[in-house]
């Protein structure tokens, strides 16, 4: 069975922040400058990351990326407030507008439609992208992410327990602990000291405290989940505690198909063998064009 512990996928990830980077393109997005990497040929595609990542290890080290490239158009940015785009401390600053961003970008490579896939926190902002963009959308994988009670994922009041520790410079501790499987033993205090060094050693964390309370930005409406016409695949863990928020959203949204991967936690479903196989079939089958004849959506932008 394949399997990666989540401790060990959270350090390798922080350990592997700052090596093979794409190359670097940046573009303004209403004052913030967002950077990006655009690779390959095709069919565009949108990879948006998980909270605390960046383009490269959120897309790289499970290969998704590069798999991509060698058939569409890659897109990856950094989403604001991580990795090498602007990093605003006020709240005010994220929220919705991540998921401007996403269409600002578009607008700036020329791209009138894309593929979007995200996975965690970048799986939240694509479901945003979907249903309020959904002209800019030619399908949608929300993964890692579903439709939280009140925007509070699996039902947890933890979002300003997180702002706040990151605020005090104390790391992600309330994070790792909601997104433990309930038959899981708690981590010990070295395995958490280790992740929000590696975490913290990355990332800015009054911008990741200011992410997290701009969340309620991000909340979609529940009529346009019920009315979404977006083809559109979730991906989940069978683990996750977020798996009842995509259990929520596939009961609401007509069509949603939906993919569980067995044995499965938040931190290793997106490096199981099945997760990209299921991006690649679910891609496939909603491209606009066969892939022969799929031209270069134009040149990467400056």
């Amino acid at each position: 069975m394949f399997r990666i512990p989540w401790i060990a996928a959270v350090a390798a990830s922080a350990a592997l922040t700052f090596c093979a980077r794409g190359e670097d393109r940046f573009f303004d997005s209403d004052g913030v400058r967002i950077r990006y990497v655009d690779q390959g040929q095709g069919e565009p595609v949108v990879l948006i990351h998980g909270f605390t990542g960046n383009a490269d290890l959120g897309w790289t080290l499970n290969r998704v990326l590069p798999a991509l490239s060698l058939e569409y158009r890659v897109i990856a940015l950094d989403c604001r407030g991580h990795g090498r785009s602007d990093k605003p401390h006020d709240p005010q600053a994220y929220g919705a507008k991540m998921a401007e961003d996403v269409v600002r970008l578009l607008d700036h490579l020329k791209i009138e439609k894309a593929h979007i896939v995200g996975y965690s926190m970048g799986g939240l902002i694509t479901l945003k992208v979907m249903l309020t963009h959904p002209r800019r959308v030619i399908s949608a994988i929300p993964a890692g992410y579903g439709w939280p009670v009140d925007g509070k994922p699996a039902g947890k009041d933890f979002l300003e327990a997180l702002a706040a520790s990151l605020d005090a410079g104390q790391g992600v501790g309330p994070l790792l602990e909601a997104l433990r499987p309930a038959d899981q033993p708690p981590m010990t205090a070295e395995q958490v000291a280790a992740v929000n060094a590696m975490i913290l050693s990355s990332n800015d964390a009054k911008a990741l405290a200011a992410v997290i309370r701009g969340f309620k930005g991000l909340d979609v409406d529940e009529k346009l989940v019920r009315a979404n016409k977006t083809p559109a695949l979730a991906i989940i863990g069978g683990n996750d505690p977020l798996k009842m928020d995509v259990d929520r959203l596939a009961a609401a949204m007509p069509g949603l198909k939906v993919v569980t991967i067995p044995n499965a936690d938040h931190g290793q479903a997106m490096f199981h063998p099945d997760f990209l196989s299921a991006i690649r079939e679910f891609l496939a089958a909603h491209r606009t064009k066969p892939a022969a004849e799929n031209p270069a959506a134009g040149a990467p932008g400056a």
